[in-house]
């Protein structure tokens, strides 16, 4: 036999090129956090392999992909063996991912409750570190037919237009709609502003007969539904 040309084991390749290999032999399932992240920085430094960097990064933000979607170039070049090309790779793979989560809250073929409300719109705004306030417009079977953006910053009855709201959902000959907005603080308990926008709207839209069915405050792991809630 010709052990020059015998293959390597894998306990036998450096610990950069495993997480390539292993992906190739047992898929992407296989891999832990640490090694895909460590794929996409390609190498460590000197002194730490690509994974031994990628634990040491995930360590520092509690091992929460969320948590590292977050981070901005800046923190991530922090870290030694991280570069700006390294940080902007992280950063765009996750991107990517958070895409793919709004695409495929969209394909969401009917609401039939507030966590399906939370599932569409969390990936849009639930990470956010300022206030969105947005409308999702509903057919009559409940279907989404387009969500809108009304507002951003800070969350007053004066930025509430109520024609442009109704006018949309006149355009759409929608039948329903549900108000939607994040709290970057983490807190869902609704404000004063927030019960005052919920009623002037119910009360407009009863007048078109479009309904406000619901009132959704989102935060980035949780939400509070005002239908839920008996105060609609």
């Amino acid at each position: 036999m010709n052990y020059e040309n015998k293959p390597l084991s894998i306990k036998s390749w450096a610990e950069d090129d495993r997480p390539r290999e292993k992906l190739m032999l047992k898929g992407k399932a296989s891999l832990s956090d640490a090694e895909l992240i460590a794929i996409l920085i390609s190498s460590g430094s000197r002194n730490e392999s690509a994974v031994a960097l990628s634990k040491r990064i995930l360590a520092s933000i509690d091992n929460n992909l969320n948590k590292l979607g977050k981070l901005l170039i800046s923190d991530l070049v922090k870290f030694k063996g991280i570069g700006e090309a390294k940080a902007i790779s992280i950063i765009t793979a996750l991107e990517l991912g958070r895409r793919r989560r709004i695409e495929e809250a969209v394909e969401l073929t009917q609401i039939n409750g507030s966590k399906a409300i939370f599932d569409l719109m969390q990936p849009l705004i639930g990470e956010l570190h300022h206030e969105e306030f947005w409308i999702v417009y509903l057919n009559n079977s409940n279907k989404v037919l387009h969500k809108e953006q009304l507002s951003k910053g800070g969350l007053t009855g004066t930025l509430v237009d109520v024609r442009l709201v109704f006018k949309k959902g006149i355009e759409l000959f929608s039948t329903a709609i549900i108000l939607c907005h994040n709290h970057p603080s983490g807190k869902l308990q609704p404000s004063q502003a927030d019960k005052s926008i919920t009623s002037k709207l119910k009360i407009a839209g009863e007048t078109l007969d479009i309904k406000v069915l619901d009132h959704i405050i989102i935060t980035e792991n949780a939400y509070f539904s005002f239908a839920d809630e008996n105060i609609m």
